[in-house]
């Protein structure tokens, strides 16, 4: 079973940058897509940004296209999540799930293991 634990949230000025850590303190993220989940309060999760097992192939929603930054480390075990120019509506639980699926991007039900998620909150 893939453990995943989130990292890195917490207050951050509009404007500013936060850098969100998945780690898998289980088993290996090689074969993984790993795709980085936001619910904000009273909306559902949105998928903002995904990244192949062999991290080549990068997805990001419209909404932080330009801003945010995905990478993977698999020698660290961790993919990433770097935030920039964050504003109030950024601010949300952020999750990391893993998918085993073949194809990219990996279609919201084939993501299998889910992390608890970290809260980033965006507030002067």
């Amino acid at each position: 079973q893939l453990q995943l634990v989130e990292s890195g949230g917490g207050l951050v000025q509009p404007g500013g940058s936060l850098r969100l850590s998945c780690a898998a303190s289980t088993l290996t993220l090689d074969p993984y897509a790993i795709g980085w989940f936001r619910q904000a309060p009273g909306k559902e999760r949105e998928e903002i940004s995904c990244i192949s097992s062999s991290g080549h192939l990068m997805k990001y929603a419209d909404s932080v296209k330009g801003r945010f930054t995905i990478s993977r480390d698999d020698a660290k075990n961790t993919v990433y999540l770097q935030m920039t120019s964050v504003s109030v509506a950024d601010t949300g639980v952020y999750h990391c799930a893993a998918s085993f699926a073949p194809g990219f991007p990996p279609d919201r039900h084939e993501y299998d293991f889910w992390g608890r998620g970290t809260q980033v909150t965006v507030s002067a």
